[in-house]
């Protein structure tokens, strides 16, 4: 296809928005998808996409249309995820784009994850083509969307297109306004192969898939090409386009999307967002690709049969290959065994890793509850940084900790800022600034701890404002706070998977909590068993889980009341000892349920 006939774009929105129905109805309009093979949510062939209604990895397809002016044009299009842990999917989309389909909900009007999806996309230069999806229904309210856009974005109001894509409304504009206002790949004077890997995946039978956008030059099965990182060379096997299945072509040719597989067995040897180049003429400089993105939570996860351990990290090794965010490294414990330190960019994504493992890799896994990285400053002027509250230095070491911030955007309707409020004062944070979007929507800027948003935040806010308040954040550097680690003892044992780091004022509750679902759990013994939170030498709570106590007296019927009393008193003694050589085993059932307790409080 002739450059100037190619067009690559990218859907972003906030979530629930439309994305992927507007992408069923291009697939429909260009014939790419026959009416036979026609699905809702096409692009979103992950089972775990289907279930929970979301867009969890980019996925290109390209398309051929026959415009008004007779010309035929090849688009290639991206529908990107819209979840605020999914941000890095959509910025290496864009990387791959000349424009982007903005959509917005005309019933919701601009949301917390637009802002942030229009600021990645006029970062890296891209021609907005603003979309105003579901007017069809009744509660549309053009008016406030038309504000919001020139108000908030800074995009004119007329420019702005009208449709339904659930109905099929408006899209016969908006691919003509693609083909339009987007312009085609820019011309370079580089004759040399360079394309970007912006995904991957792996085949158990052809390798690695790499999912490319040429920049310059064309390659074509059997060419001889160089990963530009690590320097090895592969023969090209097959090129192709994604339509949206695999389909083979002779060549990709400049300016264009689709998939390149090689020779390359190994996962580690495709790095997304690496340069693939020619082998005979190789190009001088690499493209820019994508800054190193830095996991957010952590997390420990373990099989439950310890057999599993080397499978578990072939599958994480896979499941890395097409998601570079995250992270895992090999660690034990002495409760779970021999497991993986994980990192994740929100606990989102951490779910959906986990679910990932469990289903696509047939892994049973436990995971611990979710921490983040705490920069501890020693008293010998040292700075350690802490992913696992494990490894926290003595106390008497420490000078003080500092924990991660992030600067938040959360918009939401003017009824609910009371309780918006509150919301960030309990998790404590600081509200900066309240901005009045528009006569029903405010939108509050503040300053929020990381540990505390990561665990329920989201759900709070959005069941307080019955779902239409929306948040986006991103990382704001560290801050002084008194943290301690809370640490469980059963029987005088210390319990290493169940310590956590948590602010000073929340370690009695939060070891509470523990000491209760442990309570519950962890089977009687012929002793006594005392549950123990604690935090450096002070017990903060305790629970304690009675004896089973045998009938010594049953057998006397009768007679000096002495001869009971010598046998309870040596029965007491008897346990006495036991207790100080017993040993309490906790089964893995009941770390599972207290920890999976402690993940989704």
């Amino acid at each position: 296809m002739e450059r100037n006939k190619i067009r690559n774009f990218s859907i972003i929105a906030h979530i629930d928005h439309g994305k992927s129905t507007l992408a069923d109805r291009l697939l429909q309009m260009t014939n790419t998808v026959s009416e036979r093979d026609m699905e809702e949510q096409l692009l979103d062939n992950m089972d775990l996409e289907r279930e929970r209604g979301i867009t969890i990895k980019a996925h290109p397809v390209t398309m051929s249309y026959k415009a008004n002016n007779d010309e035929v044009y090849e688009l290639n299009l991206i529908d990107t995820p819209g979840h605020v842990d999914f941000a890095y999917e959509v910025s290496r989309s864009l990387a791959a784009c000349e424009g982007a389909v903005l959509i917005i909900d005309a019933t919701q009007g601009v949301q917390a994850q637009t802002v942030a999806n229009i600021g990645l996309a006029m970062k890296q230069g891209l021609t907005i083509v603003p979309v105003l999806n579901k007017i069809d229904l009744p509660a549309t309210d053009l008016a406030m969307c038309y504000e919001q856009l020139e108000e908030i974005l800074a995009i004119p109001a007329e420019e702005a297109l009208l449709c339904s894509a659930k109905s099929g409304e408006g899209i016969p504009e908006i691919v003509e306004a693609i083909i339009d206002r987007i312009p085609c790949p820019p011309e370079v004077e580089e004759k040399s192969l360079a394309s970007l890997i912006v995904d991957s995946s792996y085949d158990a039978y052809r390798g690695v898939v790499n999912y490319v956008r040429v920049f310059s030059g064309e390659v074509r099965a059997k060419d001889q090409i160089t990963m530009f990182s690590t320097g090895k060379s592969y023969e090209v096997k097959e090129v192709g386009v994604f339509t949206p299945k695999m389909k083979a072509l002779d060549v990709l040719t400049e300016g264009s999307v689709g998939y390149l597989i090689g020779n390359i067995k190994d996962t580690a040897d495709s790095k997304i967002g690496d340069t693939i180049t020619s082998r005979m003429e190789p190009v001088k400089e690499a493209l820019p690709g994508f800054a190193e993105v830095l996991p957010m939570v952590y997390s420990g996860v373990y099989p439950i049969d310890s057999a599993d351990f080397e499978t578990l990290r072939l599958s994480m090794g896979k499941l890395q290959l097409n998601d570079p965010s995250f992270v895992y490294q090999a660690e034990s414990s002495a409760a779970l065994g021999f497991g993986f330190r994980c990192g994740f960019l929100g606990l989102l994504h951490m779910e959906i890793i986990q679910e990932r493992l469990r289903r696509h890799y047939d892994m049973d896994i436990i995971s611990t509850y979710p921490s983040v990285i705490y920069h501890v400053h020693l008293k010998n002027g040292e700075m350690v940084k802490v992913d696992n509250p494990v490894y926290l230095p003595d106390p008497s070491t420490i000078d003080y900790i500092e924990e991660p911030v992030i600067a938040a955007n959360i918009m939401i309707p003017n009824d609910y800022i009371g309780a918006a409020m509150s919301l960030i004062m309990e998790k404590r944070g600081l509200c900066e600034n309240t901005t009045a979007v528009d006569e029903r929507h405010v939108m509050l800027s503040a300053s929020l701890p990381l540990h505390e948003i990561v665990i329920d935040f989201n759900d709070r806010l959005k069941s307080m404002t019955k779902g239409y308040g929306s948040m986006n954040y991103t990382p704001n550097g560290y801050q002084q706070a008194p943290l301690v680690k809370l640490e469980m003892k059963v029987n005088d044992d210390p319990i290493d998977a169940f310590a956590s780091i948590v602010h000073r004022d929340a370690a009695e509750s939060r070891g509470r909590k523990i000491a209760e679902r442990l309570k519950d759990v962890v089977p009687r013994q012929m002793f006594a068993i005392a549950i123990q939170a604690y935090v450096g030498g002070n017990i903060v709570a305790r629970e304690t889980i009675s004896a089973m106590r045998k009938n010594v007296t049953a057998k006397c019927y009768g007679g000096d009341i002495s001869r009971k009393r010598k046998l309870l008193e040596k029965q007491k003694a008897g346990k006495k000892r036991m207790k100080q050589i017993g040993n309490v085993n906790i089964p893995q059932e009941a770390f599972v349920q207290v920890l999976k307790a402690s993940t989704s409080e």
